[in-house]
């Protein structure tokens, strides 16, 4: 490891710095935990991650999935939220 300079990395938890100020709308639920599907583009499902890269800092990545085929159907990978 030291030959490859390889090493691990540590990372202080992630803190915001202030509450936000605006008012967030709130949604009604509208799979209500039912995540079964008959048929291809029925169900979607998204998630963003946040990842840490040594040259970039912070990216994010935004994935969308078919809950019938359980593919990611699209995804975005940027340094911008």
């Amino acid at each position: 490891m030291k030959e490859l300079d390889i090493h691990s990395v540590t990372v202080n938890k992630w803190k915001a710095a202030s509450a936000s100020k605006t008012k967030v709308e709130q949604c009604s639920n509208l799979l209500k935990q039912d995540f079964s599907t008959t048929g291809l583009n029925q169900k979607w499902t998204a998630d963003m991650t946040y990842i840490q890269t040594k040259r970039n800092g912070w990216c994010y990545l935004s994935t969308i999935m078919d809950l019938h085929s359980r593919r990611i159907i699209g995804y975005s990978f940027s340094k911008k939220m």
